[in-house]
């Protein structure tokens, strides 16, 4: 098993820096022990102009029927292995085998550590890599040259793929299930290099020669830092490189997308993913809303909340609903519950908000009636989703108010122009009630992750201008007992389709009101010192 990875240079710049970046002296042929063999490290060219490291793996097969018998299912090898312990392609081929030894082998260059010349791991220079025989099986998911350019092309190489004949005497006989590889590149650091070898060779071989353990996970996810999560086949990578062990896949993919949304946003995951609280509910209620406890006998706020949403969408007629910022699915359960809606889609941000919800709403004990009418998704709404259109109404309850003000006019996109259903419904808070609640201190937000609570006024203005330029109609309706003063503690706005946008300032009816009333002029209301990202309150 062999692998080369060659560099140019000049002599202000000598390719034999490449010795310090692999921590392997040029002048030396250096030798390691690995658990199914011997690896070896030396340079056939080391000059100013060219250098080239080579890595042999000279594998031991009897060591490896030893050390375990394969299955093909990441428990020991390929499907080959288990028909044949002795004669197979394990000692030949670049496999998982090639992979470890490279973790083993050059740990530190994978890590972009070195302390003699720290000015060259984060300098990305020329580098060519080449490997005579990979395996490239599909597994009815393409495999051969092509599965080498859509797993190495998008992150940065030029790929030479040539799938090799199984015998160039008789080429009747076509081609084999190994490719010969060559990756160029002027722009990928040789410490990515090799953090995505250490990925993608198990994934192109498609098969293990160890047990496929929870902690491999946290080995791919380390592995692929900065890379993985913003690849395109990062689905069909994660699959293949976890044996296709959907538990760990199914982790690895909400933790991906978790990453790939905190890095678009200059965030912490911890920061994404906050949408539930590690502490117990208690009676079925948000403890965050202590501020929102019903009387005695009387409906909670959240559950008037959601009466109302009901209300609006049945007044629309919509039949597919998408919940956006669901939470742990309270909406989605009343949802359920009325035949008229036949499709509903869950969306939120937080991976754990979506396994609450997917435990509360017991999908799979539905029968499989019900669950044709329900889906959970990951996403940020300040993206836009095509899984979004389509739809005849989307519901933000309780989700503005969780974006910071410069993100909102992003989400106002991503729904009421992107996606685009036939009607909105968004409740939000009235901060003018805030002075009801006797426990609720003066001058804060009802809930730790507000970035801001808006008026009355405030919020009739934004819903005016987001139906002027988006091209529908708005009405607002107050939520909950009515104060004469201060108005209903939470306020909801209906959207409603008309024509194609335009930039007029539209009317919006108040209940109680026979005349439209124009919006007042928008106001900038102070945001809530907090930094987690949207994600709708339970309901």
């Amino acid at each position: 098993m062999f692998m080369s990875i060659s560099t140019t240079g000049s002599a202000e710049d000598p390719a034999t820096d490449l010795g310090f970046l692999l921590h392997k002296h040029p002048g030396k042929v250096q030798r390691f022990t690995t658990s199914h063999g011997e690896a070896h490290v030396f340079y056939p060219e080391a000059r100013d102009e060219a250098c080239t490291a080579a890595l042999l793996l000279d594998i031991d097969p009897v060591a490896l029927v030893r050390k375990g018998r394969g299955d093909g299912r990441g428990r020991g090898g390929s499907p080959d292995f288990a028909l044949a312990q002795y004669v197979n392609d394990r000692p030949y081929a670049a496999s998982s085998l090639l992979a470890v030894a490279l973790r083993t082998v050059f740990r530190s260059a994978m890590k972009g550590a070195c302390p003699a010349r720290p000015e060259l791991p984060g300098r990305a220079r020329p580098l060519r890599i080449e490997l005579p025989a990979v395996p490239a099986n599909g597994a009815g998911e393409g495999g051969g040259p092509a599965l080498v350019v859509r797993l190495f092309e998008p992150l940065g190489w030029q790929v030479e793929a040539t799938a090799i004949p199984l015998d160039e005497s008789f080429p009747e006989w076509g081609e084999s299930r190994y490719v010969r590889i060559a990756l160029s590149s002027g722009t990928v650091r040789l410490a990515d290099a090799l953090q995505q070898l250490y990925v993608l060779l198990p994934v192109l071989d498609g098969a293990k020669h160890y047990w496929v353990a929870p902690d491999e996970v946290d080995k791919l996810l380390a592995a692929g830092q900065g890379w993985l999560a913003a690849h395109p086949e990062r689905s069909l990578i994660t699959r293949r490189y976890l044996a296709r062990r959907w538990a760990l896949t199914r982790s690895a993919l909400e933790r991906l997308e978790l990453a790939r949304l905190a890095e678009a946003d200059d965030r912490e995951v911890e920061e994404i993913d906050n949408a539930v609280d590690d502490r117990p509910e208690e009676d079925g209620r948000d403890h965050r809303e202590q501020s929102e406890q019903p009387e005695p006998g009387q409906p909670s706020l959240a559950e008037q909340r959601r009466t109302a949403i009901l209300a609006a969408l049945r007044e629309t007629g919509a039949a597919r609903v998408a919940d956006l910022g669901c939470g742990q699915g309270e909406l989605i359960g009343d949802l359920l519950k009325d035949a008229r809606f036949t499709g509903i889609l869950g969306v939120d941000v937080s991976a754990r908000a979506l396994r609450a919800a997917s435990r509360k709403l017991g999908l799979e004990r539905l029968s499989e009636r019900q669950a044709a009418r329900v889906a959970l998704v990951q996403g940020a709404l300040t993206y836009t989703d095509a899984r979004l259109k389509g739809f005849d109404a989307a519901v933000l309850c309780e989700v503005i108010e969780h974006l910071d003000l410069p993100r909102l006019p992003a989400l106002e996109y991503a729904v009421f122009g992107a996606a685009r259903p036939g009607a909105v419904v968004v409740t939000t808070p009235n901060a003018e009630y805030n002075v009801r609640w006797e426990n609720l201190p003066a001058g804060t937000v009802r809930h730790a992750d507000h970035r801001f609570e808006w008026s009355r006024a405030e919020f009739r203005a934004w819903a005016g201008k987001v139906a002027a330029a988006y091209g529908y109609t708005v009405e607002l309706r107050p939520v909950g007992p009515e104060d004469g003063e201060v108005g209903a503690p939470t306020q909801l706005a209906l959207f409603t389709t008309t024509s194609t946008p335009t930039t007029q300032t539209p009317t919006t009816r108040t209940p109680g009101t026979s005349t439209p009333t124009t919006p007042a002029p928008a106001t900038t209301p102070a945001p809530a010192m907090t930094t987690t990202p949207e994600g709708g309150e339970p309901r």
